[in-house]
């Protein structure tokens, strides 16, 4: 079964009982409301329903109001205007005038002052035409108005109402005449301002004799005598547009307090009809109450307010177990009948009613004569009396305790059922029979991008819709499928769900019919799973099984694939391939001295330039680290070895600058033409590994075409053959460990024993292989962590045995080589960490030996190996000391407790003075920094004595003792450790 089939069964399961549960809860309610009820509810209203009948009856009061208000802010802004533009006729001939009599002060005076200050009136009308000419434009501009109705010093709060006047009554009679006044005028202002400055020109061209001004000034009194009357003119018309205003405002005025009394009659006139028909209704509804209580099986109860008493009906007192007439018709004793739980609550209920008269309808416990407790529901209203006072109540009690454990056992099975679809994992649908949808979870909610308020009612085909998720194509419903066959129905395939918004997303999904007790299909569950990350992760894998997360190119496996891919069609197609072994020269030095981060940027820059150069039916792969492979498809020898040389020279031109700092890389390029003598995907890789090799050997930089004639392959392939052997010895555990003691020179020191564990290897005849035979291939086809890691498991084995017998002190401090390549290695130390945890050695027993070069060159990765281990009590050893060109430089970085002088300096030391000199400067430095010296390659007496008087602290060597193969401690040597323990 799919992720989304297998809860179907149990949803569908769900589904059926919260539907049964509606139901059943819904046929309960149903029957035990009582048909009085329903009387007494008529005649209760909220006060939402109060407020909605107020606004029905007040609407078109306001609404006339409304009106009126919004008329006579309207005429207001108008008659405003009006006023407006009356005034402004007045600034007009008031400027107009003083204008005038400035002209004539000028001409008799020829004071230029007199004619600045024509200019200043005369401005007044010119800024009222300016106005004009803004507004009359068809796009007008109020703010160029507005500047020039100021300029007319017309008062500011008035010019929006001048301008709304003009924009909004530019074509009604009034204004029309108005205008047509007003641009008259500006013509007339225009040849006013003309015959001024005539009369200013003559005057300045020296024109003295009165009678030859008189012409121009004839010419202003015409002008002014015909602005005058235009302008009454003007102001005329808006005193008549007035006057009609407030003709217009009273009839209107008029016309809405008559509409307004029509509509005050009307509706007085149906409250009053409403009013008799509602009194009519309620004494219909008062007998059918009547006849009601009569017919129904509910108890009658009947409270005198005033007198304290109640009556209670012969049903009523049946109900509560007692015989008609023994039960205490007070309110004390009805009181103590109630549960103590429920009593508070119903004296507030009570209380309530009486207070607000909204109708009783209280469900409580009441004792029975049999003192236990049953559930009832009773209801009832108060009567006023004459003061407006409540004087008496009056109601029913029914018997609802089957309804109230009906309810709960609903409740709780509603509640589950919803809890459980709300709270899974999986979307879920339920669908009614005809196909319409009913519920959706929250799961479902969010895949279809529907909500279930939403999605109730339409059809399940709208809301899940199905599509092939290669092809896109439409799949059948399958809700119609389960209904028409009566069986569940699951998705085949990578099925898609499209969404609200059209987009897919993957699902599983399950399709179950839902059956009734009766075994009638009543409906579908739908249950289905959103699929997208799992078929995400699976295409993910996919290309993260074939592709180098780094760089994004085929990694060693894709490229191997294809290279047997191509070996195979050329044993039927022959045809021209080469495949190349790509080695970056450089890459080590910028990844120890910028950090990987460098490295990786690096070769991610470098497989771009490399992509660039090849064709689109080339491969190009990354096999790990710094190596590439590419495999060159229809590519003759000749051509294959240009490519080489093209990727070879554009890694060399190639400048890459990490923060700053500049590097240099280049590469080493083995090339192999397919057909010469390499069948197998196996002998191409060897034969392709084996010409980088040599290519670095030769100098790098540069490409070595693959022969299989070639001496320097042989040598080659025989390492190759080592790896391959190594990979062997290390399945069938043909490794071994010898250990070889040191010898403690300075005899007043008391240093600990110390023990150096020397790896073999044990070849097919049983004869024993020594490390340099193999360590090279081993370090070249990094086989050296796996190796290392035998050596500390093998180790820590034979000493945890040694421990355990008592024997771990006489081995005393027990050294293991560790190589550059466990170093760089990310788990080992996590590794030798679960080592010490399993075999329960002590860390003080234990010296790691690492190469000073192999420091050096991993200085960050050996210094946090050595900080870890030391800090839990491990001793450190520094190997071939003295070899290296920064030797004391680097001691000081590394926290190492032993110093040893490579053996190149012990062998010559009584024969060369160079020798002797470093061996004391070592052992004097070493002293110095507090480190533990140790002597390599003591052949003989003499060598050791020399050893002794330059203070070395120990000695390691065949003249010291030589080396024996390191197995746990025998049984004869572990019954005379027990032997000794007993007596002692």
């Amino acid at each position: 079964m799919g992720a989304a089939g297998r809860p179907a069964r149990f949803v569908a399961r769900s589904v059926a009982t919260l539907r049964g549960s509606q139901r059943a809860a819904q046929d309960v309610r149903v029957n035990a409301v009582p048909e009085s009820s329903l009387a007494s509810a008529s005649t209760s209203h909220s006060p939402p329903v109060e407020r909605w009948r107020l606004l029905r009856l007040i609407w078109p009061f306001v609404a006339t109001v409304a009106l009126l208000l919004l008329l006579g802010d309207a005429t207001l802004h108008v008659m405003r205007g009006v006023r407006a533009y009356v005034s402004a006729e007045s600034l007009w001939a008031d400027a107009q005038k003083n204008a005038v009599n400035y002209l004539e002060q000028y001409a008799q005076t020829r004071n230029e002052d007199y004619f600045v200050q024509y200019q200043t009136e005369i401005a007044v009308t010119l800024g009222d035409r300016n106005a004009r000419l803004a507004l009359d434009h068809p796009r007008p501009d109020r703010a160029r108005a507005i500047e020039g109705l100021l300029e007319g010093r017309n008062h500011p709060d008035d010019i929006g109402s001048m301008i709304d006047l003009f924009l909004r009554f530019r074509s009604v009679g009034f204004m029309a005449r108005a205008i047509d006044l007003w641009v008259q005028a500006d013509a007339q202002v225009a040849e006013l301002d003309f015959a001024a400055h005539a009369l200013q020109r003559a005057i300045a061209a020296g024109v003295r004799d009165p009678g030859d001004l008189a012409p121009y000034l004839t010419r202003v009194r015409t002008l002014d005598r015909d602005l005058t009357s235009v302008m009454r003119a003007f102001g005329a018309t808006f005193d008549e547009a007035s006057r009609r205003m407030e003709v217009i405002l009273t009839a209107i005025t008029v016309a809405i307090a008559l509409l307004l009394l029509a509509l005050v009659a009307l509706r007085t006139r149906r409250m009053i009809r409403e009013g008799t028909q509602f009194e009519r209704a309620l004494r219909q509804s008062e007998e059918r109450f009547q006849h009601a209580v009569s017919g129904t099986n509910d108890g009658i109860w009947d409270w005198s307010l005033a007198h304290a008493s109640i009556y209670f009906s012969p049903r009523f007192e049946h109900l509560l177990g007692h015989a008609p007439g023994t039960l205490r018709a007070t309110p004390a004793a009805f009181l103590r009948l109630v549960h103590a739980h429920d009593r508070r609550r119903a004296l507030a209920q009570f209380r309530h009613h009486l207070a607000t008269g909204e109708p009783l309808d209280l469900e409580f416990r009441l004792r029975t004569r049999e003192r236990t407790y049953r559930w009832f529901r009773t209801r009832g209203r108060s009567f006023l009396g004459a003061g407006g006072k409540p004087v008496r109540m009056a109601g029913s009690l029914a018997d609802i305790s089957e309804r109230k454990q009906s309810e709960a056992a609903l409740f709780e099975q509603t509640e589950r059922a919803q809890v459980t679809l709300a709270s899974i994992a999986d979307a879920v649908i339920t669908v009614s029979v005809d196909g319409t949808v009913e519920f959706l979870n929250p799961v479902a909610e969010r895949l279809t991008g529907w909500f279930n308020n939403e999605a109730r009612r339409l059809a399940v085909a709208a809301v899940f819709r199905l599509q092939d998720e290669a092809s896109g194509e439409a799949l059948a419903d399958p809700v119609a499928r389960a209904l028409r066959e009566g069986c569940a129905v699951k998705s085949e395939g990578n099925v898609a769900l499209r969404r609200r918004d059209d987009s897919p997303v993957a699902i599983d999904y399950s399709a179950a019919p839902i059956r009734d007790r009766a075994g009638t299909t009543v409906g579908v569950v739908l249950v289905f799973h959103d699929m997208s990350r799992e078929r995400q992760y699976a295409s993910r894998l996919a290309h993260l099984a074939s592709h180098d997360a780094l760089t994004g190119l085929p990694n060693r496996r894709e490229f191997e694939r294809r290279v047997s891919a191509i070996l195979r069609e050329a044993r039927d197609r022959p045809g021209s391939y080469a495949v190349l072994y790509l080695d970056l020269d450089e890459f080590k030095l910028v990844n120890d001295t910028c950090g990987h981060a460098a490295g990786d940027e690096l070769l991610r820059q470098v497989s771009a330039l490399l992509r660039q150069r090849l064709r689109e039916m080339d491969t190009l792969a990354r096999l790990g680290g710094d190596e590439f492979g590419v495999l060159l498809a229809h590519c003759a020898p000749a051509s294959a070895l240009r490519v080489a040389e093209t990727l070879r020279k554009t890694i060399g031109d190639f400048h890459f600058v990490w923060k700053q700092r500049p590097f240099r890389v280049h590469v080493s390029i083995g090339l192999v033409s397919l057909g010469q003598g390499t069948r197998t995907l196996a002998q191409v890789l060897s034969a392709a590994d084996a010409a980088c090799y040599i290519a670095k050997d030769k100098g790098r930089n540069r490409v070595q075409v693959w022969s299989s004639e070639s001496d320097e392959l042989a040598v080659r392939h025989g390492e190759m053959e080592w790896a391959s052997r190594l990979h062997g010895a290390l399945e069938r555990n043909r490794f071994c460990l010898y250990a070889q003691p040191l010898q403690a020179v300075r005899r007043e020191s008391g240093h600990t024993r110390y023990t150096e564990l020397l790896l073999r290897l044990t070849d097919d005849n049983g004869e024993i292989v020594p490390p340099m035979s193999f360590i090279p291939a081993a370090e070249r086809y990094h086989l050296m962590p796996a190796v290392d890691r035998w050596v500390v498991a093998t180790a820590f084995g034979i000493m945890a045995q040694y421990a355990e017998a008592g024997l771990l002190d006489s081995l005393g401090i027990c050294a293991i080589n560790v190589s550059g390549a466990s170093l760089s290695d990310d788990e080992f130390l996590d590794y030798v960490q679960q080592q010490f945890v399993h075999h329960r050695i002590p860390h003080a027993a234990v010296c790691f030996e690492i190469t000073e070069t192999t420091a050096v060159t991993s200085l960050n990765k050996a210094v946090e190996f050595m900080t870890a281990l030391r800090g839990c009590g491990c001793r450190f050893a520094l190997d071939d000391f003295g070899v290296g060109v920064s030797s004391f430089t680097y001691l000081k970085h590394l926290p190492v407790d032993f110093l040893k002088i490579d053996g190149a300096f012990v062998k010559d030391l009584l024969q060369d003075p160079v020798d002797r000199a470093m061996v004391e400067a070592i052992n004097r430095i070493g002293h110095l920094m507090g480190k533990l010296t140790i002597a390599e390659s003591v052949e003989n007496t003499a060598t050791l004595e020399a050893l002794r008087g330059i203070g070395v602290d120990y000695a390691q060597g065949f003249g010291i003792a030589a080396p024996e193969r390191f197995a746990a401690p025998s049984a004869t040597r572990l019954r005379l450790v027990r032997r000794l323990s007993a007596s002692g």
